[in-house]
């Protein structure tokens, strides 16, 4: 949600001004350097500093929430805990009761079912302080929130089942618990809560601003455009990693997006979940045709940069790149042979990799131009080994894992790769025409090979 924010005016007195509770999945893009990211705003209009606004985000890593009541006082929370997936869903619970008797339980908030105890900076309201950021005439907004001087400060990643409970404080077990088998927290995807009169659900079904409660508090978009991602906390894909992200490279649109700069000495960057056993396919858009170059690595240690060096997926024998001005699939550095297109911007890319059929003691990488299987080969066919590029088995690699990878190899000018992981876009488009896909995993432009899926959880658990 980069510089999108989604807005309404609440035309209604709220239910109770004493009690609410916000409940949202949020994945994180961004997580370097000194940030903020609003995840809920709430104002007078024109008047960022107007008695009862509110807001709540991230500050650095941690969880931020700041409010100004009607009698002109502040109270203020920042988490100690850092937040620095950029992979997983979290999920975050905000549950005001000011009518309670102990300060720490008037605002209580939850990730993932924990409660966080432990602040760097609290100012608990007094009991049944009135805290009316949901009241008649006050501007909602969802992905942003303001400072003093007007300054929008986006949310940079995705937001799934949205709930604001005017009048009612819940418990995060209402949205979500733990599951048996894992141990992991999962969403409730139809929680039986109510909303009051000023309350709303979004976000449910994809990118819907329509309010999903019996209110009709419909939403509308104050600024950008909202992408529907196939991407939610039931079934998490794989993005291009931040944590690890290459020298010199820009990650946008939910880390999907990867644009590098000119610096000779800049590296590769992989995607956020790693392949050790099935057969999994993604698609890459080519946005600049100087040398983008997706492929598959096995590792990011042998990536250590060096004055004057750049390098690329393909790079090192741990790595496997497609470099289109060559017409080349490179390894180690060197062409490792075979029939291969030269491609330009414009043109997607498909890599489908065979992890669970060995032939000569080597799985087995695909690469394909436009739909086009390159070098005569069969993804389909998993007996066949024309057109294969082989590569060792992941029991033989650094962790056991291999990783799609995206980067470049020309040191002057800049290159730019989409990735479609299959959430269905190509940086804010939606693929023009989805293929086939037997697993039901992801959407895709092109047809998926038969027995490959998405790299997401769903897809690794098939």
């Amino acid at each position: 949600m980069a510089n999108t924010e989604l807005q309404r005016t609440q035309s209604g007195t709220e239910t109770n001004s004493k009690k609410a509770t916000i409940s949202v999945w949020l994945k994180l893009s961004e997580v370097e350097g000194n940030w903020h990211m609003g995840v809920f705003g709430s104002h007078v209009s024109g008047d960022y500093n107007a008695n009862g606004n509110g807001q709540i985000g991230f500050y650095n890593g941690g969880l931020y929430a700041w409010f100004k009541t009607q009698n002109t006082t502040y109270y203020k929370q920042e988490s100690t805990r850092r937040f620095r997936d950029t992979n997983a869903w979290y999920h975050v619970v905000y549950r005001f009761d000011t009518t309670q008797s102990s300060g720490d339980d008037r605002i209580r908030v939850y990730v993932n079912g924990e409660e966080i105890t432990s602040w760097a900076a609290v100012n608990n309201p007094p009991q049944n302080e009135n805290i009316e950021i949901n009241n008649g005439g006050r501007i909602i907004r969802v992905g942003t929130y303001n400072f003093l001087d007007g300054t929008p400060n986006y949310f940079n990643g995705s937001m799934s089942h949205y709930h604001f409970c005017d009048g009612y404080s819940y418990a995060p077990t209402e949205f979500g618990s733990t599951d048996s088998t894992t141990g992991e927290w999962k969403i409730n995807t139809s929680p039986s809560v109510s909303y009051g009169t000023n309350g709303f659900l979004i976000l449910k079904d994809g990118n819907t601003i329509t309010d999903q409660s019996s209110n009709s508090n419909n939403f509308s978009a104050g600024a950008g455009t909202l992408t529907k991602t196939e991407d939610n906390p039931s079934n998490v894909f794989a993005t291009l990693n931040s944590l690890s992200k290459g020298i010199d490279q820009t990650l946008s649109n939910g880390n999907t997006t990867m644009v590098s700069g000119t610096s000779v000495t800049r590296t590769p960057t992989q995607s956020t979940l790693g392949m050790s056993s099935g057969k999994y396919y993604a698609e890459f858009k080519i946005t600049n045709s100087a040398e983008p170059i997706p492929g598959v690595a096995y590792t990011q240690s042998n990536y250590s940069v060096s004055s004057g060096v750049g390098y690329y997926p393909g790079y090192t024998s741990s790595a496997w790149g497609y470099l289109g001005s060559a017409s080349a699939i490179y390894n180690n550095a060197s062409s490792v042979g075979g029939t291969w297109s030269s491609f330009t911007s414009g043109d997607i890319i498909g890599i489908a990799i065979n992890l669970d059929n060995l032939q000569g003691g080597l799985n087995k990488l695909y690469f394909s131009k436009n739909g086009v299987w390159q070098n005569g080969a069969d993804p389909s066919n998993f007996t066949s080994v024309t057109g294969v590029v082989g590569i060792t088995t992941p029991s033989s690699t650094t962790d056991g894992y291999y990783y799609f990878s995206v980067g470049d190899g020309a040191g002057s000018t800049t290159s730019g790769i989409e990735c479609n992981f299959g959430n269905g876009y190509f940086g804010t488009t939606a693929v023009s025409s989805a293929g086939t896909n037997a697993s039901g995993i992801g959407i895709f432009e092109y047809d998926v090979p038969t027995g490959y899926t998405a790299l997401s959880t769903k897809g690794l658990n098939l």
